[in-house]
């Protein structure tokens, strides 16, 4: 339930003293054999204002377990997410955990509420609860918003958190620069600073892997000769990403030579670098090589996991042998390895490409019983729906998301905002507008400005100004403590 929005721009809640009564019954909440479930209902039901009221009322008493798990289904709803956790805070016989410290960190950072993060980690330095860990997240999620210079603030400000940064410290700077393709920042941070951290096989693993990415194969031959040259050996984690650099620059062969060599070396190649051989093949459509590559691993005695089973369907998918993909998902059942939402959307992304539509909500409905579908699963079938003009089963996809206690992702809400843009339903798409903002999650530019121009079109400027001032109210706070 939220605050719809009417012609005049008024703000309308609708009964949420009504909702607070509804949850201050402990006798309803007891019908629910499971309380995190419950106060998962209560937050996707109840609006922000009442939300303290409707949790204090419901009776449930927590545990570090039920907050971690909560916060953990609502990461793509921060500021919800962020009054739970606030709530959870005063309760009686409760203090919050560092994993719940940590889950509440990220998702916060996920939607930019930098300085509110920052209180927390203070909150945890006055508890003497961070550790190296809290620090790479922030570090993470800076760079992963392009933040270089914030990342980079937040490992020298270490030491004034009383934890001073070591070797995982100084890794976890360089995989989250990498990871945000700002490998150079990275090497040349490495460069300053090798003396002072000895780099070992992951130091030197997470650099090849960025310049893979960049790509870039002849600097990342060069940082694994520096590698080999100062003494440090390949692990097999160093092996499998660069086996995957190879292949990503079309060097299929030149990877399968390493492969070969492993041995020598006492590395045994595992499930994922034959993963990422069979994802090659499939990629180049030498479906026959994919294959081969898979039979030659099961000989070699290594068990297949979910992730090559996925490069199998992948490179069967590819290749248009949707027989050969039930076939393998038959497989995988008699083996007892359970699919998971990756297997559901290489199909369900092929069978939508395809124009096989039917195929694939027939497929979605079989394989949500089998494994729990994720933000892209529900984003590919309302995309595909909206784009079908089936408004009302986009619709009954969203409804049933929902049922599941899944919060949407921004990049869900988008994309039925903008298939209802498309019908020309401003009003819904208003709706929904607005629930994304109260779960803290700000619309993208293009959204809004589709929405907007609609807006304007119909003459709803009060409209238009009141949802402006909505997402003004999404804290926009400094960076830095």
């Amino acid at each position: 339930m939220i605050f719809k929005i009417q012609k005049c721009g008024e703000r309308l809640c609708l009964g949420w003293r009504m909702l607070s009564r509804k949850y201050s019954s402990s006798e309803h909440i007891r019908q629910f054999s499971d309380p995190t479930k419950a106060i998962c209902k209560i937050m996707m039901s109840c609006p922000t204002l009442a939300l303290e009221t409707a949790l204090d009322q419901s009776g449930i008493r927590i545990s570090p377990e039920m907050v971690e798990e909560v916060l953990m289904r609502f990461q793509n709803a921060g500021m919800v997410a962020y009054r739970f956790f606030e709530w959870a805070g005063k309760q009686r016989n409760y203090m919050h955990s560092v994993k719940a410290y940590h889950a509440m960190i990220e998702s916060l950072a996920k939607i930019r509420q930098y300085q509110i993060m920052w209180e927390l980690v203070n909150s945890m330095r006055a508890k003497r609860m961070q550790n190296m860990e809290t620090f790479s997240i922030i570090m993470r999620k800076y760079a992963r918003a392009q933040k270089v210079e914030e990342a980079l603030y937040t490992f020298n400000v270490m030491e004034k958190y009383d934890c001073a940064p070591n070797l995982a410290a100084f890794n976890g700077l360089l995989s989250a620069l990498c990871k945000s393709k700002n490998v150079r920042k990275a090497q040349e941070i490495f460069d300053k600073m090798k003396d002072r951290f000895e780099p070992d096989s992951k130091t030197y693993s997470i650099l090849i892997d960025g310049w893979g990415k960049d790509p870039n194969l002849p600097k990342a031959r060069e940082v694994f000769r520096e590698m080999t040259d100062a003494g440090c050996n390949p692990d097999i984690v160093t092996y499998g990403i660069m086996v995957d650099v190879l292949c990503k620059a079309g060097r299929v062969d030149e990877a399968i030579e390493i492969v070969r060599g492993m041995d020598d070396s006492g590395c045994t190649p595992t499930s994922f670098i034959y993963s990422v051989l069979v994802h090659t093949y499939g990629v180049e459509h030498r479906i026959e090589d994919a294959v081969d590559a898979f039979l030659e691993m099961e000989r070699n005695g290594i068990k297949a996991d979910v992730v090559v089973y996925n490069a199998l369907i992948g490179a069967f998918c590819k290749a248009n042998k949707f027989k050969n993909v039930y076939r393998v998902l038959n497989d995988m059942d008699s083996k007892g390895v359970k699919p998971n939402s990756r297997t559901c959307n290489i199909i369900l992304n092929s069978l939508i490409d395809r124009g096989e539509t039917d195929e694939a909500f027939s497929v979605f409905r079989k394989m949500i019983k089998l494994c729990e579908p994720d933000a892209d699963t529900y984003t590919m079938m309302i995309k595909m729906f909206c784009e079908k003009d089936e408004l009302e089963m986009a619709l009954k996809v969203w409804k049933y998301m929902k049922q599941r206690r899944f919060v949407p992702s921004m990049h869900t809400y988008s994309v039925l905002i903008n298939g209802l843009c498309e019908k020309g339903n401003t009003s819904k798409a208003c709706v929904f507008l607005e629930e994304m903002i109260e779960k803290g999650i700000r619309p993208a530019g293009v959204t809004f400005g589709r929405l907007r121009q609609l807006l304007i079109k119909e003459g709803r400027e009060d409209v238009l100004n009141f949802l402006n001032e909505k997402i003004n109210l999404l804290v926009k706070e400094p960076l830095f403590d």
